[in-house]
């Protein structure tokens, strides 16, 4: 398992030097809303501010990209990424693919 601190959106970790580059890792999550979430999310919309139920929703579909990114990092011999970014699209009605991807590489202490 890769640790979050040798996890970064930079292109370099301080501290560490990227002996090898081993290609892009990626995890992708694809969410749908309930219709219990989306009648309460409704609800929510009516007073405004904090979307609670979408906020969750979002996290756990950002986790589960990262966490399968960084098995696909570990799969392919690394032990950090650098460059990780999220992107998100509304594939259809209710329903949103979450990728989370970075470039796996071999580090080693400087």
């Amino acid at each position: 398992m890769i640790e979050r601190h040798m996890v970064s959106t930079a292109f370099e970790i301080p501290g560490y030097t990227a002996e090898k580059s081993l290609g892009v890792a990626r995890g992708i999550i694809v969410r749908s809303r309930s219709v219990v979430g989306s009648i309460g999310a409704s609800l929510q919309t009516i007073f405004g501010g904090n979307i609670s139920l979408y906020t969750a929703l979002c996290e756990r579909a950002r986790e589960d990209a990262y966490e399968r990114m960084v098995a696909q990092a570990v799969s392919l011999g690394g032990n950090g990424i650098v460059g990780m970014r999220y992107d998100a699209t509304e594939i259809a009605p209710g329903v949103t693919e979450v990728l989370c991807y970075g470039t796996a590489v071999l580090l080693r202490n400087t």
